[in-house]
Parts: C-alpha cells; sequence; structure tokens
C-alpha cells in the first residue's frame, strides 16, 4: 500500500496541529512531549482494535503540575494507523488534529465517553 503521506509530511502535520489546538491549552501541551512512532506496540493493541494515539501521564485535574523529578507526560501518535483510517491525503490533517485533541482532553482527565460526546472522538 502506498503511503498518503511520507513520514516527514506526517510530522509536518502534527506540528501544525499543535498550533491549532485552543489557545487556552497552550501552556499545558508545552509541559507534554509529544511523538510520532509508526505504529503502536502489538502489547498495546487487542484483536480487532486500533490505536490511533496514546496519552501517557497523569491527568491534570488529578495534581496542580508535574512533581519535580518525575517523567514528563506523553502522547504519542501512531502513524499508520492514523494513515489506515484516512480515504486520501486530503483527509489526514483533520485526522492528525482530531488525534491529538482526543489525547490532550485525556491529559485533562476526560474519559472516551466525554470526548466522543464533544466531538474528539
Amino acid at each position: 500500500m502506498e503511503e498518503l503521506v511520507s513520514a516527514e509530511a506526517f510530522d509536518d502535520l502534527v506540528r501544525d496541529a499543535i498550533d491549532e489546538l485552543p489557545e487556552w491549552v497552550e501552556h499545558f501541551v508545552e509541559d507534554i512531549v509529544i511523538t510520532v512512532d509508526d505504529a503502536p506496540p502489538a502489547d498495546l493493541v487487542g484483536p480487532g482494535r486500533t490505536l490511533l494515539g496514546l496519552y501517557r501521564g497523569v491527568p491534570r485535574t488529578r495534581y496542580g503540575g508535574r512533581p519535580p523529578g518525575s517523567m514528563p507526560d506523553t502522547i504519542t501518535l501512531y502513524r499508520l494507523p492514523i494513515l489506515s483510517t484516512c480515504r486520501d491525503a486530503d483527509d489526514v490533517p483533520a485526522r492528525v488534529l482530531k488525534v491529538l485533541g482526543h489525547e490532550v482532553g485525556h491529559a485533562f482527565g476526560l474519559s472516551d465517553e466525554r470526548l466522543h460526546e464533544l466531538g474528539w472522538y
């Protein structure tokens, strides 16, 4: 299968999506490491499931800031699964933004159900 978007172009789309997030989350996102991997580790994905992104950390609703000496929160976007959900290259920027927004929502302590209600699923 031919890739819709190269790895380099995908990284650019992620940077663009970060810039498109609402201004009020900017301060919080500065403290989150955002990375891109081609695919999630097999042990994170069950049969018949697709994982587009993953937030790892302690949601902002659980503490007032990152404890000194702790590892930073991370969001990982999985390039190949995201591309597999897109019909063509024109669909990719919106999907990247949606996945990033969804994971940022988890950083704020929002559940999948609430993110679905808000349209970030």
